[in-house]
Order: C-alpha cells, then sequence, then structure tokens
C-alpha cells in the first residue's frame, strides 16, 4: 500500500474514532447488551454496517442533501426525541425493580427482534448521526480526492469496527463489577439520565 494511502487511511481512523467514541444513547446500548451477553455479534454487526452505511453515504457526497433537507432532519429529531424519552423510561424502571439483575441475562432476557429494533432506532433516529458521520466525515474526506476520500472511509470504518466490537464483546470484562443488583441499578439509573438528557438536548439545540 501506498504511504500516502496508508496516512489517508489512519486520517480517516482518527478522524472515525473522535466521533464514534462518546457517551452516547447507541454506545450505552451496546454496553449493556455486552453486559448481559445478549445478542452481542448481531448489535455490533448493525453498529457497524449502520455506520459504513453513513461513512459511504456521506463520502459519496449526499452531505449536500441532508444540509438542504432541514423539514426531514426535524422529523427524525423529534421521532429520536420520542424514542429516547420512552427508553430512559425504561431504563428508570429497571433500575428501581427489586429483582436481580446478573450477567448471564437476568430474570427477563430481551428477545433478538426487540434488541435489533432498538439498536437501530437508537442509530437512525439520532439526527447528530446524519451530521456528524454523513456531513463532517464527508467534508473531511473530500480534499483527499479519489481515490482517497474513500481510503479516509475505510478508516473511519476500521475505527467504527474496533470501537464497537471492544465494547460489545470487551464488556463482559466487567462481569464481577455488575454480578451485584445495585451496580445494575446504578448504569440504568446513569443510562435513564443520559437518555432523558440526551432527549431534550436533541431538542433544544435544533
Amino acid at each position: 500500500m501506498p504511504p500516502a494511502a496508508a496516512a489517508t487511511i489512519l486520517a480517516g481512523l482518527a478522524a472515525g474514532a473522535s466521533l464514534i467514541i462518546a457517551i452516547g444513547a447507541q454506545n450505552a446500548f451496546v454496553l449493556r447488551q455486552g453486559l448481559r451477553r445478549e445478542h452481542v455479534l448481531p448489535i455490533v454487526l448493525i453498529c457497524i454496517a449502520s455506520d459504513g452505511i453513513l461513512i459511504a453515504l456521506g463520502i459519496a457526497g449526499i452531505g449536500g442533501l441532508v444540509r438542504a433537507a432541514p423539514a426531514a432532519l426535524e422529523v427524525v429529531r423529534w421521532a429520536g426525541f420520542a424514542f429516547l424519552v420512552f427508553y430512559g423510561i425504561l431504563a428508570a424502571r429497571r433500575a428501581f425493580r427489586p429483582e436481580r439483575l446478573d450477567t448471564e441475562g437476568g430474570s427477563t432476557r430481551t428477545s433478538l427482534a426487540s434488541a435489533v429494533l432498538t439498536c437501530v432506532a437508537l442509530t437512525w433516529l439520532n439526527p447528530h448521526v446524519y451530521l456528524d458521520t454523513v456531513v463532517l466525515l464527508g467534508s473531511l474526506a473530500t480534499p483527499h480526492g479519489d481515490p482517497g476520500r474513500w481510503f479516509f472511509g475505510l478508516g473511519a470504518l476500521v475505527a467504527s469496527t474496533i470501537w464497537f466490537a471492544a465494547l460489545g464483546f470487551g464488556a463482559r470484562f466487567l462481569a464481577p463489577v455488575f454480578a451485584r443488583p445495585i451496580a445494575w441499578r446504578i448504569l440504568d439509573a446513569g443510562v435513564a439520565v443520559l437518555m432523558v438528557t440526551l432527549a431534550v438536548l436533541l431538542v433544544v439545540q435544533a
């Protein structure tokens, strides 16, 4: 591989990591599924595939269409607000439930369909994902020209793959901590606050 291409991939990896590695609804969900060891592989694959699609759209120049469609982003914004509030309420209910929730999945397991739908909603009903991944990454990739911008996108996808795989499959190493019900309650309480906060920010920052 030419040195220039390798440098461009590294630049894309750094840019992708700076946008992906952050406290957000999607990452919180992946972490929780990893701790419960429930449907981790399909959840991780959905997150990586979604990022791949969004990165490709940005590099292909769809970012301009996103900027030109504020009405569509408003629909996504309010749908995301409603879903985040709903998910936050569910997390709050889990935090206050008296039953034990262990690292093997607890007394109530999440179905694959429910986990997939939740992951898809948390990913695609977030208007910031379009602004950050499609518009921003697309803009950062454009100066690299062809085929450089695609090498840049590849680097961003590598960052996404490493992050979600580490988050989902690495969560099990925290199992001893979450063997106690209080740890799960603290996690779910934090998730509830995070979801509601993100929902409010979606509207306030409109």
